[in-house]
């Protein structure tokens, strides 16, 4: 057997999607006329001057439709099914022995069908009810400048077969000497009424009037869009908000574990910050409404840092340096070397603390108390876990405007559940000096 060659193949391919084309067409063709039906309208004009004007409307006489509902007659397969409808209009023009000529339009509807089936999907003809024949006819009318006679409208189209379960299309009919309204006479009901009717299909709008339409409407729909997104963009995000990680998360009504919950926060709920400790945050809920919520279960939202006010953008800078600033050097158990009365003869744990470099001899209140609050967290968490006579921590910072500064175990464990906030626990330390720490001599 000769081996087929490339050229050959490709050439059997075509032939082939030609004659399946072929067959989709008849199908189609022969579905169509089964149940559309043509309408018919005459015009003084010759036969020649109609074609032509049928020429310059052929770009409109097939399209894309934005609805099914309106255009085709109801039948049992549900319209929601259909997709992607389209139409094209078919027109055939003869002359009158009379004079004038007369055409006749016939609209085929084809649309995508989704069936439950998958495999019994696919493009069917849909039954056109009349609409589309009629604006054709219309808009024919008008490139004549107007002339036609609607009133010698016919129907010749033989009536579908006894056995069609389909609903018929309504026909138009000849009108009674001196009424100059066509009138649609529907085989299922068996009455003719007038298309001037409010129900008519002459009353509804044309083709072309609801295409404008569903523009406008996409216009306006994406100027809204396009607003909304300048708003977004043009919005100034807080930087002072967390985010709930996981679903679920109980608000509470105060920093214990033990307290009233409020409500169930959901996954990725923003509230804003109003105080924040080692273990708790204090949001805001809504208006005067507060609550806690465990630092563990948020997520401090960062913000870009093109969009953060420059001051807060250099505190959280001076705040990360600060931390940096100093460094443990030892370590001791030892009685309090002081006489605050609160610790007083008592054992404490002493932390010596240096400077981290030797860039400057004095670093400054500021510098300290963010180090020391870091310190104290974690020597508290230390304490805790083990189960000792320690009922204090004192830290020492040795540098030329160093001083001391001390907390009790008992204020430590209220600072670090949330019950005291920064200022108030500062409020209970002891600061010897005072001036070193940035604070009055009568703390």
């Amino acid at each position: 057997m000769r081996p087929v060659s490339a050229a050959s193949r490709s050439t059997l391919r075509a032939r082939s999607a030609v004659c399946a084309f072929a067959i989709v067409a008849i199908v189609c063709a022969s579905s169509g006329s089964a149940q559309s039906v043509p309408y018919q309208r005459a015009f003084p004009q010759s036969k020649a001057l109609v074609e032509k004007r049928l020429q310059e409307l052929q770009s409109s006489s097939a399209g894309h439709l934005p609805v099914l509902a309106g255009f085709t007659v109801p039948d049992d397969r549900p319209l929601d099914r259909f997709h992607r409808g389209y139409y094209q209009c078919a027109a055939q023009v003869s002359s009158n022995p009379s004079g004038g000529s007369m055409v006749r339009v016939n609209a085929t509807i084809t649309a995508w069908y989704t069936d439950p089936v998958s495999a019994i999907s696919g493009y069917q003809v849909l039954p056109s009810n009349g609409r589309l024949e009629a604006d054709f006819l219309d808009r024919l009318q008008e490139a004549l400048g107007g002339q036609g006679s609607p009133s010698s409208t016919t129907n010749s189209q033989p009536s579908p077969p006894a056995n069609q379960s389909k609903a018929p299309a309504p026909i138009l009919s000849a009108q009674p000497p001196g009424n100059s309204v066509p009138m649609v006479q529907s085989k299922t009901a068996g009455s003719p009424f007038k298309l001037g009717d409010p129900m008519s299909l002459s009353n509804m709008p044309s083709l072309a009037t609801q295409k404008a339409m569903v523009n406008r409407h996409a216009e306006e729909q994406a100027k809204e869009v396009k607003g909304l997104e300048e708003i977004l963009r043009n919005q100034v995000h807080p930087g002072n908000l967390v985010a709930v990680k996981k679903g679920d998360t109980p608000v509470l009504a105060n920093p214990r574990e033990d307290a009233k919950v409020l409500f169930l926060a959901a996954a990725e709920d923003e509230f804003e910050i109003l105080d924040v400790n080692p273990n708790w945050v204090h949001v805001r809920i809504s208006g005067l409404s507060r609550g806690w919520i465990r630092r563990s279960s948020l997520e401090m939202l960062a913000v870009e840092s093109d969009t953060q006010p420059a001051e807060t953008q250099a505190a959280r800078e001076t705040s990360l340096a600060d931390t940096q600033s100093f460094k443990v050097e030892n370590e001791q158990v030892a009685t309090f070397p002081g006489n605050w009365a609160p610790l007083q003869g008592k054992t404490v744990r002493i932390v010596s603390v240096q400077q981290a470099g030797d860039n400057a001899a004095t670093t400054g209140p500021g510098p300290k108390l963010a180090f020391a609050k870091s310190l104290f967290d974690r020597e508290y968490a230390d304490l805790e876990k083990t189960s000792t006579s320690i009922v204090g921590v004192v830290m020492i910072f040795d540098s030329e405007d160093g001083g001391m500064l001390a907390a009790t175990l008992p204020v430590l464990r209220q600072w670090r559940s949330g019950a005291l906030s920064d200022e108030a626990f500062w409020r209970r330390c002891l600061f010897d000096p005072p001036e070193a720490f940035g604070f009055v001599a009568n703390h």
